[in-house]
């Protein structure tokens, strides 16, 4: 099953003289338990697509679908939508409301009308998947790093435990060790909890470390729909819409051009090296 996004159109000022076509025409399907990258030059309509797909945005024209219905029909519960496809903000501090950790990452579940012994457990089981322990519990989110406040914002989500987690540029602003201990979370989420992650990022060195698919948006429309070495082949093609491919990618075709036997289809600096230490040992 999964979600399912056919002929998705979406107009900002729909009518009126400042109307900006932002989705036009995505067609999409994301399989359950999937690992997606999204990613595109500012303005190119991911983030636009992250909000439809839980229901956020309604979209002009279009279906979606999740698990085989249409989210757009009759009777649709988009509360329950949202408690089974979570969206994590960019910037956490529009995620963050109560005065403590515990209290906030409580907030979801609480919505769900469950009883305080479920809330409670399954907060304390978000947390200690985002690495956070009772020490930060009776702390202000407010006071905590950025990093730190992107593990309770995260850790919110997962308390109502969702089937779909959707992550908009998790990492922005943090320094190299806070990114990879974030995206080390995520990916153990997706291998432990067989969860659907779709992760919104600048990084092509982090999409093409953990994702099994890219998307790729340019103005509205999707581009590229393919594994990490497929679309990193047309990196040409992605600098001409303003992206690029892994510099690693860039490395491996210049080797490649002066003459060096290297696999041009390497994505990662894990890649390059096991290919290196392959030609040297010949």
């Amino acid at each position: 099953m999964g979600i399912k996004v056919e002929h998705l159109n979406y107009i900002y000022g729909n009518g009126t003289a400042f109307e900006q076509h932002a989705l036009k025409d995505v067609n999409l399907e994301i399989k359950d338990g999937e690992f997606i990258g999204l990613i595109g030059h500012t303005g190119s309509g991911k983030s636009t697509l992250i909000q439809h797909l839980n229901g956020l945005i309604r979209g002009t024209s279009g279906a979606i679908y999740y698990n085989d219905k249409n989210i757009y029909s009759d009777g649709y519960n988009m509360q329950a939508l949202r408690s089974q496809v979570g969206l994590v903000f960019q910037y956490p501090e529009h995620q963050l409301f109560e005065v403590d950790v515990f209290s906030d990452v409580c907030f979801g579940p609480k919505n769900q009308k469950l009883s305080k012994e479920e809330i409670e457990t399954r907060a304390r089981e978000a947390l200690t998947m985002v690495g956070l322990d009772e020490s930060y519990y009776k702390r202000s989110p407010f006071d905590l790093s950025g990093g730190q406040k992107r593990r309770v914002a995260i850790a919110g989500v997962l308390a109502m435990r969702p089937e779909v987690l959707i992550l908009d540029e998790p990492t922005a602003g943090l320094d190299p060790k806070g990114r990879d201990e974030i995206l080390d979370q995520i990916e153990r989420l997706h291998k432990e909890q067989k969860m659907t992650i779709i992760l919104v990022s600048h990084s092509m060195e982090d999409i093409a470390r953990y994702v099994d698919r890219i998307l790729v948006m340019n103005h509205g429309e999707k581009v590229f729909d393919d594994t990490p070495k497929e679309v990193f082949k047309h990196y040409k093609e992605l600098e001409a819409i303003g992206l690029a491919a892994p510099q690693i990618t860039y490395v491996v075709h210049t080797l490649k051009e002066r003459g060096v036997p290297i696999d041009s289809n390497i994505t990662t600096i894990e890649e390059a090296r096991d290919e290196i230490l392959r030609l040297l040992s010949k």
